[in-house]
């Protein structure tokens, strides 16, 4: 290992800008992935009718943060996309309605109808002002009998459901916290994000991660199991069976590090099911939530989001909630936050600790959720510690 300065282990946001610009900086580094591919969760590859999908689901490009955008931009150029999401859910009538979400103006006039829909608008906009967002712990307070009303059918009709599948819990479970943060958008931006820079790399994101790590100072290694190198049950950290001083960046499950010496870390998976069908569209936007009704909490059209051109087929994506069990075939994905599960965290966290050249970055090793705009500025802020 004498020829390497840095160990990183993963290939995804955290771990490949961390790469980047350490070898940029002149440090040799190798990077160990367990997948057969690069990119970790934003890997996007062709499938068999040829449609671009996300392997593990839709991701989308979005900050407000200048220095993450244009550090992206080195390694893409970008595809002018704003992601919009709609509900579908029963009407009432038979049939089925799509509205936008988060709940804006569009979607009081199609829940409600245009007359009615037009007088909570005003009432709305009376209240609180236009271009504001709302929470329903707000609009729950209101006096106006109306206003207080249409948080309780937000909340039935997007929320409570929706996140029941997604989480697995009762309304009861729900933490009331989650609840009162539930937005109502005082507009007619049917964006689901406002950021400033929004997009989609123009070839995808492997050819980002492609165009990012290919450095002279930086190897990848795939299909590699880090944990057959890395020893930690000494006092020194030891790779491939000698005393290791370098940095080494881990991205992967904190307690796995650790062979779960404390029990695993709960998190919710996902199932993904995917359909090719002979049709250039198959829904109406890129994804649409089932909030009320169906098995599974979303569907995804990925040419919306890719500007590929296709006709005569495309791809969607079914999404499927579930506990993690730990299995190999699955995915941990988002992590389950609460007092119990973070004194776990501080746990295995504490024992990382023991080795002041081991860093946790991301969201498994961190047991936290990030954006990838906010992990890429993380990344950038590790790399320069580490440079100092």
């Amino acid at each position: 290992m004498a020829h390497y300065d840095t160990v990183i282990i993963g290939a995804g946001f955290a771990g490949a800008v961390t790469a980047r610009q350490l070898a940029e900086a002149g440090r040799r580094v190798l990077i160990l992935e367990r997948r057969g591919h690069i990119g970790g969760n934003a890997y996007d590859r062709l499938d068999q009718a040829g449609v671009l999908i996300h392997q593990y689901g839709p991701h989308i490009f979005h900050t407000n943060d200048k220095q993450v955008y244009d550090y992206l931009s080195r390694f893409t150029t970008w595809l002018d996309y704003a992601h919009k999401v709609v509900a579908n859910l029963p009407d009432g009538k038979g049939g089925r309605m799509e509205y936008p979400v988060p709940f804006n103006l569009h979607s009081l006039e199609t829940a409600f109808g245009p007359q009615e829909g037009a007088r909570l608008s005003r009432a709305l906009l009376d209240a609180y002002g236009a271009e504001k967002k709302v929470t329903i712990l707000e609009l729950r307070q209101n006096p106006d009998p109306d206003i207080a009303a249409l948080a309780g059918y937000v909340y039935e009709h997007v929320f409570v459901h929706y996140t029941m599948k997604q989480w697995g819990t009762t309304p009861e479970q729900i933490d009331p916290n989650t609840t009162a943060r539930v937005p109502v958008f005082l507009s007619r931006d049917c964006r689901y994000f406002q950021d400033a820079y929004q997009g989609m790399p123009l070839e995808g994101y492997t050819r980002l991660f492609d165009h990012m790590l290919d450095h002279p100072n930086i190897a990848v290694r795939l299909s590699t199991d880090a944990f057959e190198l890395l020893d930690l049950s000494g006092e020194r950290l030891m790779f491939a069976g000698a005393a290791f001083d370098g940095p080494v960046v881990y991205t992967g499950a904190v307690d796995e590090l650790f062979h779960c010496r404390f029990g695993r870390l709960p998190y919710r998976t996902l199932d993904f099911k995917f359909e090719t069908y002979p049709v250039d569209t198959w829904q109406s936007h890129g994804t649409v939530n089932y909030t009320v009704d169906k098995p599974y909490t979303r569907i995804t059209e990925f040419k919306h989001m890719t500007g590929q051109a296709l006709p005569g087929v495309t791809t969607i994506v079914k999404e499927y909630s579930r506990a993690y069990t730990g299995a190999a075939d699955e995915t941990p994905y988002y992590a389950i936050l609460n007092e119990e599960n973070n004194a776990l965290y501080d746990r295995y966290a504490q024992l990382a600790a023991r080795f002041p050249n081991l860093y946790l970055l991301g969201r498994l090793a961190e047991y936290k959720y990030y954006n990838m705009d906010a992990i890429v500025a993380r990344a950038l802020a590790l790399a320069g510690e580490l440079l100092k």
